[in-house]
């Protein structure tokens, strides 16, 4: 099958041609989901190379499966679902000393990741996102953004739904506090000078 002609064919299609070995139908599934898969992996990670490694590694996985990945929905879906399990994966093996018995509050460090994530004091979504811990950037991520229950949440963190619940009011808290505090990055350097040394007014010239 012509690559140029490729992207026309519906993805059932695309499927039934890929389980068949067809490399060109396999690599326009690729080409029609990696940016959407590898943004949700460094949504979820924070990590460039490690976004790249989820997504090469989703898509390994649906090479491997491919025969079970049913053609009547869509793919996305389930290559997401593939990033973020193993996105939640990675978080736990990293980040052990957070799954103590804590308690559905759990510790403060389950949530804020400090002021240094970004010091600038005007932040964008993305940057706000980023003062969170990386479990809590994570259910807030997929319960908001991908529709996740906390039902699922918990069972991936090997949690209870009242520790997601928790764990996403709080965060969802603090961001809403982040955002209603009044910025105290001051004038701009320029504004400052002029302040400290205002300039004269002009005089003006008699026109003869």
């Amino acid at each position: 099958m012509d690559q140029a002609v490729t992207h026309l064919v519906d993805e059932p299609e695309l499927l039934r041609k890929a389980r068949w070995g067809n490399r060109k139908a396999f690599a326009e599934l690729y080409a029609r989901h990696a940016d959407a898969v590898h943004a949700l992996a460094l949504r979820l990670t924070g990590d460039p190379a490690a976004a790249e490694d989820l997504t090469h590694d989703a898509f390994v996985k649906m090479l491997r499966f491919i025969g079970s990945v049913r053609s009547d929905r869509p793919v996305r879906p389930w290559l997401k679902k593939v990033v973020a399990n193993a996105a939640i994966d990675r978080l736990r093996h990293e980040h052990r000393h957070l799954y103590v018995d804590t308690g559905d509050e759990g510790p403060d460090s389950e949530l804020w990741a400090g002021p240094d994530a970004d010091p600038s004091g005007q932040v964008d979504a993305t940057a706000l996102l980023q003062r969170l811990s990386p479990q809590a950037r994570t259910l807030v991520w997929l319960h908001e953004v991908e529709g996740w229950s906390h039902t699922e949440l918990a069972k991936r963190f090997g949690r209870t739904p009242s520790w997601s619940k928790s764990l996403l009011a709080r965060a969802l808290t603090r961001l809403r506090e982040t955002l209603d505090a009044p910025s105290d990055t001051g004038p701009p350097e320029q504004e400052q000078e002029r302040q400290q040394d205002p300039i004269e007014p002009r005089t003006h010239r008699t026109v003869r």
